[in-house]
C-alpha cells in the first residue's frame, strides 16, 4: 500500500450539482484515513498559481446540499504548455502534495492524463459533468439533478402552453450528447426530441406535427443546443411558422439554470460513493483512472478511455419517444 500523506482535491470545467458532496467525501474520507488534504482554488489555474487551502471536517460541513463548488473552477489555457504544467507540479511538491482527485469532466481528464504520464503524479478522477457523456459509469455527478431541473422547468412551460394553445421549442443544454434532451423529454412527454446523435428529419417532423390530435392544446419540441442539423431552435420555430402559421409558437432557451440548484439525493450519493472509493484506492497505488459506477458497483476507467470513448444513445429510448407521442 502506498503511503499518501496529503491529497489535493480540486474541481475543474463546467460546475455540475453535487461537485460539493464529491469535495466534502473526498475530505471526510482522507481525515477518516488519517490523511491531510488541502483544495486546490480555480482548478488547474489555481494549481499553477498556489491557490491552496486547508481542509478539515468543519471546512465541508453543510455543503452536501449546495450547488456548483466551494472550491471555485476556471478554464486555464497555461495548463495547456509544459511551462504551465511544470509550475503546476513545483506547487504541488512545495505544498507536500502526493496525489490528486480532480472533479469533472472531459477536459478535466484530458489534463489529468497529459500531467500525470508527464510526472508521474497520481491522480484520480471524479465524473462531475451534467451531459452524462463519458464513458465508464452509468451516471455523472450532476446528470440527475440537471434532468430533474430541466423537466420541472418544462412542466412550468407546459403549464402556460396549455393556457394559450401554445407550441413551444425548448432548448435545452448538450453540445455533444444529447442524453438530457432525450430522458428529460421522455419526462415530459415531448412531441418530438432533436438532438446531436441522430439526424433531424424535418420533413418528418413536419408530418408529426400535422396528423398529430388537433385537439391537443400544447405541444412541447426539445432540441438539444448541439443539434445542428436542422439549424437550432430559432430557426426550427421559423421552419415551422412558415408550415403552421395557425399555431402559436415560442422558443424557450433553459441555459445555465440546468447546470444550478441542488443536487438530488441520487448525486449526493453517487458523489459520496465514488469520493470515498477515490481516496481509498489512491492508497493502494492506483492512478490514471476515472472512477464510475457501473450496475452498481465501483469501477475504474483509463483517463483515455473515459474521454474518448463517448456513451452511445438507447435506441430504445428513442423508440419510446416516437410510441408515446401520439
Amino acid at each position: 500500500m502506498n503511503k499518501i500523506r496529503k491529497i489535493g482535491v480540486f474541481t475543474s470545467g463546467g460546475d455540475s450539482p453535487g461537485m460539493n458532496a464529491a469535495i466534502r467525501a473526498v475530505v471526510r474520507t482522507a481525515i477518516f484515513y488519517n490523511i491531510e488534504v488541502l483544495g486546490i482554488k480555480r482548478g488547474y489555474e489555481g494549481m499553477i498559481n498556489g491557490e491552496f487551502m486547508d481542509m478539515d471536517r468543519k471546512s465541508v460541513a453543510n455543503i452536501i446540499q449546495r450547488g456548483g463548488t466551494i472550491l471555485k473552477t476556471a478554464r486555464s489555457m497555461a495548463f495547456l504548455t509544459p511551462e504551465g504544467r511544470k509550475e503546476a507540479y513545483d506547487q504541488l511538491k512545495g505544498a507536500e502534495i502526493d496525489a490528486l482527485i480532480a472533479i469533472g469532466g472531459d477536459g478535466t481528464f484530458t489534463g489529468a492524463k497529459v500531467f500525470g504520464e508527464e510526472y508521474d503524479f497520481p491522480i484520480l478522477g471524479l465524473p462531475g459533468t451534467i451531459d452524462n457523456d463519458l464513458f465508464g459509469t452509468d451516471f455523472t455527478i450532476g446528470y440527475d439533478t440537471s434532468i430533474n431541473t430541466v423537466t420541472d422547468a418544462i412542466d412550468k412551460i407546459r403549464d402556460t402552453a396549455e393556457s394559450h394553445d401554445r407550441l413551444f421549442i425548448v432548448e435545452v443544454m448538450g453540445r455533444d450528447c444529447g442524453l438530457i434532451a432525450l430522458r428529460s423529454g421522455i419526462g415530459v412527454g415531448a412531441e418530438s426530441i432533436m438532438i446531436p446523435e441522430t439526424k433531424t428529419d424535418m420533413a418528418a417532423l413536419m408530418h408529426r406535427l400535422e396528423i398529430s390530435r388537433k385537439d391537443k392544446s400544447s405541444k412541447i419540441l426539445i432540441v438539444a443546443e448541439g443539434e445542428g442539423d436542422s439549424g437550432g431552435a430559432f430557426e426550427i420555430a421559423d421552419k415551422i411558422k412558415l408550415k403552421f402559421p395557425q399555431y402559436d409558437t415560442r422558443v424557450s432557451i433553459l441555459g445555465h439554470i440546468q447546470r444550478g440548484g441542488k443536487p438530488t439525493c441520487m448525486d449526493r450519493v453517487l458523489a459520496s460513493r465514488l469520493a470515498v472509493a477515490a481516496v481509498e484506492n489512491l492508497m493502494t497505488g492506483r492512478k490514471g483512472e476515472m472512477v464510475g459506477l457501473i450496475h452498481g458497483k465501483i469501477a475504474f476507467t483509463p483517463f483515455d478511455h473515459a474521454i474518448k470513448h463517448h456513451v452511445e444513445i438507447n435506441k430504445d429510448l428513442l423508440k419510446i419517444v416516437e410510441i408515446l407521442s401520439l
